[in-house]
């Protein structure tokens, strides 16, 4: 190279020294004075040097912008490796170089172009990843929209691990969009059912609160507004839900009342039954369509009015039937009603001195009040009814003893023996059943603070009288075989001491007294087992 270019300046001398040598050959021929010699090669040196000035200044201007074109394509390639978080893929040292700069520029350029590509490859991923990222957070705020222009975009960084940051960030908000959704999934199921039983239009609630609420395909709005104003109107149906629930089942209370008031048939009945057997449902329970609309509520409320107007009509006719009930359960239950307070009302219903509702109301608390009391009662009474039973059965084995002809054959006669046997065992058990009975009352009577009463009678004071009398009789019996076994003795000492003889009429009524005899023991008046 170094030859190359002494052969051009050696022909630039040539070309030089022959043009100088043509030029003097002129002025000789010609004629032209030294000084005018001298002035002209000075014109043409000047000439010349500020040729060869322009030429090596524009030389100059290219190498410098050959050197600032090689540093800025260094300095962008080290910017872009800086902001992709990579370390730089080259480095000029210019003093260790023997390239020239075009050489080394053309060596700077594809690098750079390759970086450029990537840096616009990862761009194009953050851009991606932030319009995601912008999307999400528009629709959890209910934005107007956003473009993402490139002054959005942080280019001083484009790591990898920024953009890994940003895709955590990313699955973040993508995971809350899931929540949001599945929330407003559930609160609009939940206004549904709600619609379906109070009978409102579910659809157009829903389109109220977001248009995009009220279609079945499409997205669904989940901004803080929307989930807020959604979960207002699911709080403000379930009060709702809860106030007319309370309405129907208060309507279902008096509609029972009523029937069983009015005697009102099975048949009407069943056309409100759905209403009744949601009597003591809870919210949850009630799902049925239309359940607690406006409509049905009204149809449920009317028929209640009418049963009202049905049952002012009948009042008095209601009262006495309630007597009627009344003195039924008193009468199973043994005990005494107030039937003269009940008559004084009724004639003060007649004339108007009192509401027949507050005396029928009266009578059903005396019912319930009657029939908490049988309760408690029944053991009582189903040991009084064995008891009088038992006494009953003893009321006639006494009177079958009184009978003389009671072993007299006859019709029927083994049947009454069998009866005398078990009449017999059931009244050695008198006494423990009196007694079992009085502890019971006892009992009884210290748990609830008043008397037991039998039909208007003290039940253990009838004990007492029994066991009273029972002792007497017993006394009596008593009496009676000590009398008959004196004048047993008496006969038979008489027949001792004087030895006298029967007669044949004698000899036969003894026979027959002896026959009667023959299986009873002397101390008992009860007639022999019968196999």
């Amino acid at each position: 190279m170094l030859t190359s270019k002494n052969n051009l300046f050696s022909r630039l001398d040539t070309t030089c020294g022959s043009l100088l040598y043509e030029l003097q050959l002129i002025w000789d021929e010609v004629g032209v004075s030294d000084d005018e010699r001298e002035r002209i090669l000075l014109e043409i040196e000047q000439e010349c040097s500020e040729v060869f000035r322009k030429k090596v200044d524009h030389a100059n201007r290219s190498r410098a912008q050959l050197r600032q074109a090689i540093a800025d394509t260094e300095a962008e390639l080290a910017t872009i490796c800086s902001a992709m978080g990579e370390r730089p893929v080259h480095i000029r040292q210019s003093d260790q170089s023997s390239e020239s700069l075009k050489a080394e520029l053309r060596a700077i350029l594809p690098q750079t172009e390759e970086m450029r590509k990537r840096r616009t490859e990862r761009k194009n991923q953050f851009i991606e990843v932030l319009e995601n990222i912008q999307n999400i957070k528009n629709e959890i705020n209910r934005s107007d929209g956003f473009n993402l222009s490139d002054s959005a975009i942080d280019e001083a960084d484009l790591s990898m691990k920024k953009l890994e940051e940003l895709h955590r960030e990313l699955q973040g908000l993508q995971k809350e969009k899931s929540e949001r959704l599945k929330l407003v999934q559930d609160g609009l199921n939940s206004l549904y059912s709600l619609c379906v039983v109070l009978g409102f239009d579910s659809k157009k609630m829903a389109s109220e609160i977001h248009p995009s609420l009220g279609e079945n395909d499409g997205s669904k709005s989940i901004s803080n507004s929307t989930i807020d104003q959604l979960g207002t109107v699911i709080r403000k149906q379930r009060e709702l839900k809860l106030q007319r629930m309370q309405m129907l089942q208060d309507l279902a209370a008096s509609l029972l009342e009523l029937w069983n008031l009015m005697d009102t048939p099975t048949e009407e009945q069943h056309i409100f039954q759905k209403a009744t057997c949601k009597l003591a449902a809870s919210e949850d329970e009630i799902t049925e369509p239309d359940m607690l609309s406006l409509g049905y509520i009204n149809y449920v409320k009317a028929e209640v009015s009418r049963l009202e107007d049905l049952k002012a009509s009948k009042m008095k006719e209601l009262v006495l039937r309630k007597k009627a009930e009344l003195e039924v359960i008193c009468r199973k239950t043994r005990l005494i009603p107030d039937t003269d307070r009940v008559e004084i009302s009724i004639d003060a219903i007649e004339s108007g001195a009192i509401d027949a509702a507050y005396v029928l109301e009266q009578i059903e608390l005396q019912i319930a009040r009657v029939k908490e009391e049988a309760l408690s009662r029944k053991e009582i009474l189903e040991k009084v009814e064995k008891w009088k039973s038992a006494c009953e059965e003893e009321s006639w084995l006494e009177e079958y003893n009184r009978d003389n002809n009671r072993y007299n054959a006859g019709r029927g006669t083994h049947l009454t023996l069998k009866r005398a046997e078990k009449a017999r065992a059931l009244v050695n058990k008198l006494p423990a059943m009196a007694d079992t009975l009085a502890s019971k009352i006892i009992a009884w009577q210290n748990e609830n603070g008043i008397k037991f009463k039998y039909d208007g009678v003290f039940l253990l004071s009838m004990l007492e009288e029994y066991k009273v009398l029972r002792q007497e009789k017993e006394l009596e019996r008593k009496r009676q075989r000590d009398q008959k076994k004196l004048q047993g003795q008496l006969l038979a000492g008489q027949e001792t001491l004087y030895g006298s003889k029967s007669s044949p009429m004698k000899n036969k009524n003894s026979s027959q007294h002896a026959g009667r005899h023959a299986g009873e023991s002397p101390s008992s008046e009860y007639p022999p087992s019968s196999s």
